[in-house]
C-alpha cells in the first residue's frame, strides 16, 4: 500500500498559475476609470487604474465620493497569511471558493499563499479563472451543459498543464456528461458528491447510489473517477456531531472505493470539504483518512476568509472554536454619508441594497468621521435598507450631522463583492494603494 502523503500526491506539483498570467493581471492596471465604477474620484476619469493607484490617493481627502466600498490592506494580507498557515498545520491542500470573490488579483494572491487551486461554482467563473491563468479548478457542481463541456474538454486538450474536476451526482448527469464529451482527448475528473443528508442541497444521498454513479462513470472513456467531496455547511441541523458523522461517511465512502479498485490508475485519490462554518471539523476529520492504495488530496475549499466579515461568518468561523489557531479579521468597510436627519431619532446614509450585502444580516454602523476625526458610532444603528438608502435609528444623544461619513462592516462576503466592479484597498491610515477588479 502506497503512503498517504497529506498535502499532495504527484499530480498536484504542477504549477497553479499558467505562463502569462502575470501579464493578464498586470493588464487590469491599464483599464480606464470611468463611468462603470462607483466611489471614485471624479477627476480620476480617464486615468488608468495603475495611474490612479500611483498616486496613493486619501480616501476621505482624495476625491472618492459615497457610497464606496473599501478593502483593508492589512486585514487582507492578515486574512491570507493565516489560512496560508492553517492549511500548512493541518496538512491540507487548499482550493479556495472563487466565487466570493471572482477577483483574479485576490485569486492569485491565495495562489502565492500557497493554494493549490481555485474553486468554483459555474462555468463563467472557470471562463474568468482561465483567463487570469488559473491552472487548477475544482467546480462545486454537476456540470451538465454540453456547450460549456466542450469549451473545457478543448481546454484540458490544448493545456497538458491544466487540471479540472467537477461534482457528479446522477447517472443521468453522467450519461449527458459523457454525451457531450464524445471525442475528447483528455478523459474529464469527476468526484461523487455525497449529499449532506437528507433535505440537504445536491449530492447523492445514499452509498448504494454513490456507487451506481461510480459505475455508471466507469462505463465511460470520457470520465474518470478521481475522488469523493461534498460540502458539510449544508448538514441539516448542524453541530460538531452531525458535521463530524457526515464527514466520516465521505472518508468511508472514499475508502470502500479505494478498496473496490475504483481509483485504479490514478496518481492520488481527492477528497474535499470544507466551507467558511467547519474546516476545523475538517482538519480533525481528513487527519484520520486511513491509508488508502494512493496518496490523498485532502482538498479544503473554504472561500469567504479573504475578507471575512462582521455579521455571519465572525459568528461562525471556527476560529472562534479554535482560538489558539488565530483569528480572521473583517477587512470590508463600506461608507456611506449622512443625506439626511429628519428627526432626533433618525437619519438616512446614501448607501442600500446596491452596495451593502443584506441577504444574511443588516450592515453594522461602526464609525463616524467628520472634519478627519474618526469615532465610534455609538448608539447609531442601521434599521432597514432601500435601494439606495439605509435607515437608521439614533438613540438619544448621538452625535451625527448632515455630511457626516458613517464607516459600516458587512455580513456575507459572497454578496458584499458582487456590488463593486473595482474596490479601493486602504491602508490603517486611509491611504488607497490598490484596486480590486472583479468579475460577477
Amino acid at each position: 500500500m502506497a503512503r498517504d502523503t497529506g498535502v499532495t500526491g504527484t499530480a498536484s506539483l504542477r504549477p497553479a498559475e499558467a505562463p502569462g498570467a502575470r501579464d493578464a493581471l498586470a493588464g487590469l492596471a491599464g483599464e480606464r476609470v470611468d463611468h462603470r465604477f462607483k466611489g471614485l474620484p471624479p477627476d480620476a476619469h480617464g486615468l488608468t487604474v495603475g495611474e490612479l493607484a500611483a498616486q496613493r490617493r486619501d480616501l476621505f481627502t482624495g476625491g472618492f465620493t459615497t457610497p464606496v466600498l473599501t478593502l483593508s490592506a492589512e486585514r487582507l494580507e492578515h486574512n491570507l497569511a493565516l489560512m496560508e498557515t492553517y492549511a500548512a498545520r493541518h496538512h491540507l491542500a487548499f482550493a479556495p471558493h472563487g466565487k466570493t470573490s471572482m477577483a483574479p488579483q485576490l485569486f492569485h494572491r491565495q495562489i502565492e499563499r500557497g493554494a493549490w487551486g481555485i474553486t468554483l461554482a459555474v462555468p463563467h467563473q472557470v471562463w474568468v479563472a482561465r483567463a487570469f491563468g488559473v491552472r487548477r479548478v475544482f467546480l462545486a457542481n454537476e456540470l451538465v451543459d454540453p456547450a460549456a463541456l466542450r469549451r473545457i474538454s478543448a481546454d484540458l486538450d490544448a493545456d497538458p498543464g491544466f487540471r479540472f474536476l467537477c461534482y457528479v451526482d446522477s447517472v443521468r448527469g453522467v450519461e449527458l456528461m459523457d454525451a457531450a464529451l464524445r471525442g475528447a482527448a483528455r478523459p474529464l475528473d469527476v468526484v461523487i458528491e455525497l449529499a449532506a443528508g437528507e433535505g440537504a442541497r445536491t449530492g447523492v444521498r445514499d452509498e448504494a447510489e454513490c456507487a451506481a454513479v461510480a459505475d455508471a462513470v466507469a462505463a465511460t472513456r470520457t470520465l474518470r473517477l478521481a475522488g469523493v467531496a461534498g460540502y458539510e455547511g449544508e448538514v441539516p441541523r448542524a453541530d460538531p456531531e452531525r458535521v463530524h458523522a457526515w464527514l466520516g461517511r465521505l472518508v468511508a465512502l472514499a475508502a470502500a472505493f479505494d478498496r473496490s479498485g475504483r481509483f485504479a490508475g490514478l496518481e492520488e485519490i481527492v477528497v474535499s470539504a470544507g466551507g467558511s462554518a467547519w474546516f476545523d471539523a475538517v482538519a480533525e476529520v481528513f487527519a484520520g483518512i486511513p491509508e488508502l492504495s494512493l496518496p490523498v488530496l485532502k482538498l479544503l475549499r473554504s472561500g469567504a476568509y479573504v475578507s471575512h466579515d462582521d455579521g455571519h461568518y465572525r459568528k461562525l468561523t471556527p476560529f472562534t472554536r479554535v482560538p489558539e489557531e488565530g483569528a480572521l479579521e473583517p477587512a470590508f468597510r463600506l461608507w456611506a454619508q449622512v443625506v439626511s436627519r429628519p428627526s432626533a431619532d433618525q437619519a438616512f446614509v446614501n448607501a442600500g441594497k446596491r452596495d451593502a450585502a443584506h441577504d444574511l444580516d443588516l450592515p453594522f454602523a461602526q464609525v463616524v468621521r467628520r472634519d478627519g476625526v474618526e469615532r465610534p458610532a455609538t448608539g447609531i444603528t442601521v434599521t432597514g435598507l432601500s435601494d439606495q438608502h439605509a435607515w437608521l435609528r439614533t438613540e438619544p444623544g448621538a452625535d451625527l450631522e448632515v455630511g457626516d461619513w458613517l464607516g459600516m462592516g458587512l455580513s456575507h462576503p459572497c454578496t458584499s463583492f458582487d456590488k463593486w466592479q473595482l474596490i479601493p484597498v486602504a491602508e490603517a491610515d486611509g491611504t488607497v494603494v490598490d484596486y480590486i477588479r472583479t468579475f460577477f
